[in-house]
């Protein structure tokens, strides 16, 4: 595995990555490959900082699964009974011949609803893009917004959805919105929330929202890969199309907004805790944190008849394997994870007791097949 990771590196398709495997709770993997800095001669290291854009989502989700552990919320609740805002919302409706309506919705968007991102929210694409881009909302990224994500959240509510909840499959702002009732329900930041009850008692000593300036040094840098040739990223002032900004504001930026959607920065080694967390249920080191009943609940497929990919299905807050035939990669029934903007990826294997975390920073990523790659080199190994 190594000697395939160091190969997209020596080839140019890659600067660096870090890759950790656990199976049944021993470490039996972790190795570092590449440059964290290509320009500066600079090696990857195993405990290299990563951008992990939206594995945040999975923190945030199960930071409203302890609330409603908590009788602070249901499922089912409206999104509409924590922020007001949201109580009744539209549609945009395309028209056969250009524009679009706006219709009321035919139901309130639910906390079910955007854990599974059925609710109908994008990320500013569908009939009404136009509308959401003048409203400053048309990406994922809100590291340099100097106001919280809760002022960008009620924004939104106004404007028209991008489907009709419950209905389709749409990936977008969901985990943003859930975020901000995080911050509503226990009056506190998400990223104090995250440290009091996640991160410090994991012991995930790299996780946050923007980085502390003496670990500047280990922050890995973004890499562009384009028309076969990787070049550095530009740097946080440089918007590119898609709604990323090169290096990013996560150093010097305003550290106002507290992205649940795709804000934290991670290790390897942090994330692989987090993970191993669930993978037992919800505890880890005699400290629980989500009653294993309620992890069964998020590794669940909750879509039902709803569309999504073939063989994949989606809990609360994870993709989940539903087909191995369908989705045509080994791996196990059960198994779930989700990656980050930055072509970063993990997932948890409960059959195969596993847990891999997979760090990179490349985006975008081009046609590099090393996630498919990874999971093959992984699942031959397997006794």
């Amino acid at each position: 595995m190594r000697a395939e990771l160091q190969r997209y590196v020596d080839e140019g398709r890659s600067a660096g990555a870090v890759v950790r495997i656990q199976q049944h709770g021993k470490l039996v993997f972790s190795k570092a490959v590449g440059w964290r800095d290509k320009e500066a001669h600079d090696p990857m290291r195993e405990d290299s900082i990563f951008r992990i854009a939206s594995q945040t989502k999975a923190l945030a989700s199960v930071a409203a699964m302890m609330l409603m552990e908590e009788g602070k919320l249901l499922l089912d609740d409206p999104v509409g009974k924590h922020l007001p805002e949201w109580k009744t919302t539209t549609v945009a409706v395309a028209k056969p011949g250009g524009g679009y309506e706006t219709v009321p919705a035919k139901r309130p968007i639910t906390i079910r609803d955007l854990l599974t991102h059925t609710a109908g929210i994008s990320y500013g694409s569908g009939p009404a893009e136009k509308a959401w881009r003048d409203a400053g909302l048309s990406s994922w990224y809100f590291a340099n917004r100097s106001q919280p994500v809760s002022s960008f959240v009620a924004r939104m509510a106004s404007l028209p959805m991008a489907a009709q909840p419950g209905e389709k499959f749409v990936y977008g702002y969901n985990t943003d919105i859930l975020g901000v009732i995080v911050e509503k329900l226990s009056g506190k930041s998400l990223q104090a929330f995250l440290d009091e009850r996640l991160i410090k008692p994991l012991g995930m000593k790299d996780t946050s929202f923007y980085l502390p300036r003496d670990k500047a040094g280990r922050l890995a840098v973004v890499y562009e890969s384009e028309d076969g040739s990787l070049r550095r990223a530009a740097d946080a002032s440089a918007w590119k199309a898609g709604g990323h900004f090169g290096q990013g504001h996560y150093l010097d930026g305003p550290r106002l907004a507290y992205s649940g959607g795709a804000g934290l920065l991670s290790t390897a080694a942090d994330y692989s805790r987090f993970l191993e967390m669930i993978r037992r249920g919800g505890e880890l080191d005699g400290r629980r944190y989500l009653s294993r009943k309620t992890v069964a609940l998020m590794v669940s497929n909750h879509l039902g008849s709803i569309e999504y990919s073939p063989g994949m299905g989606f809990g609360l807050g994870f993709s989940i394997r539903t087909d191995l035939g369908a989705a045509g990669e080994p791996g196990s029934k059960g198994e779930f994870g989700w990656g980050g903007a930055y072509h970063s990826a993990y997932w948890v294997d409960p059959e195969e007791g596993l847990t891999v975390a997979y760090m990179t920073q490349l985006l975008p990523a081009g046609d590099i097949d090393d996630h498919g790659k990874l999971r093959a080199l992984i699942y031959q190994a397997i006794d």
